[in-house]
């Protein structure tokens, strides 16, 4: 029993979100290392305690304490229903954290709610996601042909995940992607089919990315994605992905009917690397892919 516990324990502990247990009078029983990471109070610094005791201390967006009335764990406990929040947690360090909560209830083997868990997550990045976007909007962020984010927007989307990497050992890969003969396009058909060749290029890789991963137009011909939560085989599959996709979509404008193809340089961020650094590497291989005979990927 006891190696089942610690085997539970184990699992918990490797979870990205907090999770912690808290008993019928909201004393902290569990604490995973996710929470630890989150909060920047460590599992001897609130296990015993309780989140009002000048730990978590719950406020609502517009800064009222949650703890005596609203809490979601007492509602919880009280109704047997999970609930779900977005509310504003009290680091370690003073600064408030907003975090997506769900609680559930824990229940005996009679049925009796003997108290609740608690799982977390950090809402820094949704929140700084939102912002961007009314960034985007305000600041030209936008490509104005596809209606992507550019280099601008880029650079710095990626110099937060650089900085994302740095600290909490996230990994993410670039795909840099550039339209074979993509010249020869424009000069068959003229710029205005070219521009619908980029906007086409454009939604293909937005319909086939996953809903956290980013698209993004480089300039000219060039596109990136940004992939997030990926090892080597995954990054490979998911470019792979995107050349399939792209070689099977079809430009149609007015009497214009063609297909085209891309080639694809992709690379996980490793650690050292500058923005620099990685987006020489994955442009270095894409032009591999451009050697090598174009409509394929180069991992590197």
């Amino acid at each position: 029993m006891e190696k089942n516990i610690e085997f539970y324990k184990s699992l918990l502990d490797n979870l990205y979100d907090g999770v912690y247990f808290l008993d019928q009078e909201r004393s902290i029983r569990y604490w995973n290392k996710g929470a630890e990471r989150i909060t920047g109070y460590s599992r001897s610094e609130v296990e015993g305690f309780r989140c009002q005791d000048n730990i978590l201390m719950h406020v609502d967006s517009e800064g009222a304490s949650l703890c005596q009335t609203r809490c979601p764990a007492r509602k919880t406990m009280d109704g047997g229903i999970p609930a779900e929040a977005e509310v504003f947690l009290h680091h370690k360090n003073g600064h408030r954290i907003p975090v997506n909560v769900r609680v559930t209830p824990i229940r005996d083997e009679s049925g009796a709610i003997v108290g609740a868990v608690e799982i977390f997550r950090d809402n820094s990045e949704k929140l700084a996601s939102l912002s961007l976007i009314e960034e985007l909007q305000e600041k030209a962020f936008q490509d104005t042909l596809t209606s992507l984010p550019n280099r601008r927007y880029l650079d710095r989307y990626l110099m937060s995940k650089l900085d994302e990497s740095s600290r909490y050992d996230w990994t993410f890969g670039l795909i840099f992607f550039d339209i074979d003969h993509f010249k020869a396009v424009n000069d068959t058909y003229g710029h205005d089919v070219g521009d619908e060749a980029l906007k086409m290029l454009a939604r293909t890789l937005v319909h086939s990315s996953r809903s956290f991963d980013t698209v993004g137009r480089w300039g000219g011909e060039e596109f990136v994605v940004v992939v997030a939560n990926v090892d080597s085989d995954k990054l490979r599959s998911i470019a792979e992905r995107y050349r399939s996709m792209v070689e099977n979509s079809t430009v149609t404008t007015g009497s214009v009917d063609f297909k085209m193809t891309v080639s694809l340089g992709a690379t996980l961020a490793c650690a050292g690397d500058t923005l620099d650094s990685l987006v020489k590497r994955a442009d270095g291989l894409m032009y591999q892919s451009k050697m090598a005979g174009r409509n394929r990927v180069t991992l590197g």
